[in-house]
């Protein structure tokens, strides 16, 4: 079913002129962060002091990412049919964790459907 979800979803983009590449399994490692804070303030918008800061941008709904080992960043996306990954993913802003989803990109950003943390 869901191998059938994500084709209709790359069918639907690239039919609208948008390009997708087929989603993934894989696993991403690295901190949790509130990207609205990392984006506008690099030095001070991640790691353990900005956890609190964090916490509440992530309450208000403002978009997360995970900042991967090898510096790069990828959206954590809920899977709608699973939403308890993505929701464990939210508790564990400022923390380090391996993401395990579906990997995505489209127009060059990258996210990831969070299926489970670790």
């Amino acid at each position: 079913m869901r191998t059938s979800f994500w084709f209709g979803v790359g069918l639907a983009l690239a039919l609208a002129g948008g390009t997708v590449d087929v989603a993934r399994a894989e696993s991403v490692t690295g901190e949790v962060i509130d990207l609205s804070c990392y984006l506008a303030h690099p030095a001070t918008g991640q790691g353990r002091g900005h956890r609190k800061c964090a916490e509440t941008c992530a309450k208000k709904g403002l978009p997360m990412g995970i900042l991967a080992k090898d510096e790069k960043v990828y959206l954590l996306l809920e899977d709608h049919d699973n939403p308890k990954g993505y929701a464990d993913a939210l508790d564990k802003a400022a923390e380090e964790v391996t993401v395990d989803g579906k990997l995505v990109t489209q127009g060059g950003m990258a996210g990831i459907v969070v299926e489970s943390v670790k």
